[in-house]
């Protein structure tokens, strides 16, 4: 059983700020031992796609890069390119779009290295042995980093069913190509539902879109699964089979995530964030209204455990009124598949916890 640490967010003071909750959160989960003096510390993070605003705020993000230094570390915030087209998809504009978001070092005081390189191939092979991966590509900034410390901001996602630290690690240490190879699955396309807007062939980032005869024709050879046409298409002309493709993504992610701390046992810490908890990963242009109240901030050395207990507490929670939760709103039902109705969040918690990324089991412990 795993230990959790868990800081709500209730403050009186200023020795109760969430600053300050941040601080102790990283002495009682003994990052210490996480972080070295001497270590190049990745602080992975998503610093959120351009018209986003609910990622980690910087100021956050900052107390973690001080208790880095204060262990003589040399931290850096990091991140990998995007598979979408957008403001982050090569290391230019992904830097670009952090300082907007306020991660520039003035701010959060460590400079941001996009991990994957330039434009995405800076990665190497991690050996993962899994069902569907007998080895992973993992960003060469993230693996030539000593220690890690990986802060998530919990919410919804259309694939996943929700994302946290697992997902965090999984996608966001991968390179183009291994986000691709997660994904894998191929949408079916309505033919005669589509009425020919191109907002599928607009946002597809490998071009398996075109236009024929004012009706949109799928390329699957080109497709590499990413699902940004079925969301950007407003008729419903677009949809995966979730039926079968669900369960193996998950599969495919949590091999992922596996991959990207092979080579670092017990230099990995984890901190999520249970604070505007929206139904979409914040890789999409916007932030949707919060599902349900803020609850508070939690840290771990155990990235399963972290997820099972973030997952568990927003589901405690009695979901808020006029956003896109419409149903499974009582305290115990499961938010996230009252969003995504095919979604299988838990299914996350269990297959990363039989693969060895974890324990599913945790001891929630309020500091």
């Amino acid at each position: 059983m795993a230990d959790v640490y868990f800081a709500n967010l209730r403050a009186r003071s200023h020795h109760e700020s969430k600053i300050q909750k941040i601080r102790r959160l990283f002495d009682a989960a003994g990052f210490d031992r996480v972080v070295r003096p001497g270590d190049l510390t990745a602080v992975k993070l998503h610093v959120g796609e351009r018209g986003c605003d609910t990622y980690i705020n910087p100021v956050f993000a900052r107390q973690v890069v001080d208790k880095v230094k204060e262990r003589r570390a040399h931290p850096f915030i990091t991140d990998t390119g995007t598979l979408y087209a957008g403001s982050r998809a090569d290391a230019v504009r992904h830097t670009v779009t952090a300082i907007e978001h306020g991660f520039d070092y003035a701010v959060v005081g460590a400079p941001v290295i996009i991990a994957d390189g330039i434009s995405g191939g800076y990665w190497r092979e991690v050996a993962v042995g899994g069902n569907h991966f007998e080895s992973v590509r993992i960003a060469g900034g993230i693996l030539d980093a000593e220690s890690m410390l990986v802060l998530s901001h919990v919410k919804g996602h259309d694939l996943a069913g929700f994302g946290g630290a697992i997902k965090n690690l999984a996608m966001g240490c991968a390179p183009p190509s291994g986000k691709a190879e997660q994904h894998a699955g191929r949408p079916c396309f309505e033919t005669e539902a589509c009425k020919g807007c191109g907002r599928c062939v607009q946002v597809c980032p490998q071009a398996a879109v075109t236009l024929v005869e004012g009706r949109a024709r799928f390329n699957p050879e080109r497709c590499v699964g990413c699902g940004d046409c079925m969301r950007s298409c407003g008729e419903g002309a677009i949809e995966f089979d979730w039926t079968t493709e669900i369960r193996p993504f998950v599969e495919r992610l949590c091999e992922y995530a596996l991959g990207a701390v092979r080579g670092k046992p017990g230099r990995v810490g984890y901190i999520n964030f249970l604070l505007a908890i929206t139904p979409d990963c914040d890789c999409v242009p916007w932030s949707d209204a919060a599902i349900v109240p803020d609850i508070g901030i939690l840290a771990s050395t155990d990235p399963v455990a972290i997820d099972h207990a973030s997952f568990d507490l927003v589901n405690s929670e009695r979901g808020i009124a006029r956003t896109a939760l419409g149903e499974h709103t009582a305290p115990g039902e499961d938010k996230f598949r009252g969003i995504w109705d095919y979604t299988d969040g838990g299914y996350q918690i269990d297959y990363a916890a039989r693969i060895g990324l974890g324990d599913a089991s945790y001891r929630l412990i309020e500091i």
